[in-house]
């Protein structure tokens, strides 16, 4: 069971001052955050991209290794790339650079996105956005699987017999699906034999479990054993001292960034008490001290036999001090509390 950090990079107004940090300063706190993850015992790592003002994390990669050499033992990944509106070649070099730099601990999330932002800045329409993301997926798993390429598509000019440099370190390279809870991406993953992360932000985690289901089924049709691929989640949350102040600590900040994704979605404000309600045992915010937090990390793992789970602090703009306690507590006191309980269990913590 790993546990780590997932962030998009949040450039986002204070709700208390409405100061901005900039994207300059959000860069180098994030990396401050991976050294000390890494030091804190933590698994790994992974930063979202995004092509908006609000977000700082447009290259995941660049990131990742400007704290590659300072670190030994933490896992860096993008959480997710957008490979649908990217080179799948770019992404390949990007993340096997990190890889070499690290000595073998990149991996790349590989999504649709969440945000459109991308497709209209690089030139792609919205009306290919299921083929895009089928066709650089095929492109980017031939690249990681042979040194020389032969490829074809209709998005990207072809490749005929060219090498692609530098190679990882690890091989293959891993690579996951990112998924929302679209069934068709579980089944994609499965029957490609990929590992899968789903993205809970809402509902009950446990409503997931006919997608891990769903996962396990098409990966055993295509010959991959189920039980040896990885799956991974990723849901909002906060470690604090005591439930009460983390709670209270942490919902301005994504009061604030909820109401705003909210508002270019059609969603209702976010209130105070839709918050508490996700931050119940059985809700989707892992917000809380750190033996609930692990708690609810447990019953995770009952649920839906997660083997990594990834907090993402900060949603919206938090004072960088407070998110590297969080961080401390994830590591020096949730993860010793969950590998406790599952060694208890009888399973591989």
């Amino acid at each position: 069971m790993e546990i780590g950090i997932s962030t998009f990079l949040e450039a986002t107004p204070d709700p208390v001052t409405g100061a901005v940090i900039s994207h300059a300063e959000r860069l180098r706190n994030a990396v401050e955050e991976i050294v000390l993850a890494d030091q804190v015992g933590l698994d790994v790592y992974g930063i979202g991209e995004h092509h908006r003002a609000d977000y700082a994390g447009t290259s995941p990669a660049v990131v990742l290794a400007a704290a590659a050499a300072m670190t030994k033992r933490i896992r860096l990944t993008s959480a997710v790339t957008v490979l649908s509106s990217d080179d799948p070649v770019r992404v390949y070099q990007a993340f096997s650079t990190l890889d070499g730099i690290s000595n073998g601990r990149a991996e790349i999330m590989a999504g649709r996105g969440s945000f459109i932002e991308s497709f209209p800045l690089f030139g792609y329409s919205l009306e290919d956005y299921d083929e895009l993301f089928e066709e650089k997926l095929e492109l980017l798993l031939a690249i990681r699987a042979s040194e020389k390429v032969t490829w074809r598509g209709g998005h990207r000019p072809a490749i005929d017999n060219l090498g692609v440099y530098p190679r990882s370190v690890q091989s293959p390279l891993p690579v996951w699906i990112a998924s929302g809870g679209n069934p068709e991406s579980a089944v994609r993953a499965g029957m490609l034999g990929l590992p899968i992360a789903f993205a809970i932000i809402g509902g009950m985690p446990e409503r997931f479990a006919p997608l891990v289901d769903l996962y396990k089924k098409a990966a055993a049709r295509a010959g991959h054993n189920p039980e040896t691929l990885p799956i991974a989640t990723h849901s909002h949350g906060f470690v604090g001292e005591t439930t009460e102040k983390a709670a209270d600590f942490f919902f301005p900040s994504t009061q604030a960034q909820m109401n705003v994704i909210g508002r270019e979605r059609g969603w209702p404000p976010y209130t105070r008490e839709a918050y508490d309600a996700a931050r119940s045992l059985r809700g989707a915010l892992y917000v809380g001290d750190p033996e609930f937090v692990a708690e609810k990390i447990v019953l995770l793992r009952k649920n839906l036999g997660v083997t990594r789970f990834f907090l993402h602090v900060n949603v919206g703009t938090m004072p960088h001090r407070e998110v590297m306690r969080a961080i401390e507590l994830l590591g020096t006191r949730v993860a010793p509390i969950v590998r406790k309980e599952l060694a208890r269990h009888g399973e591989k913590a």
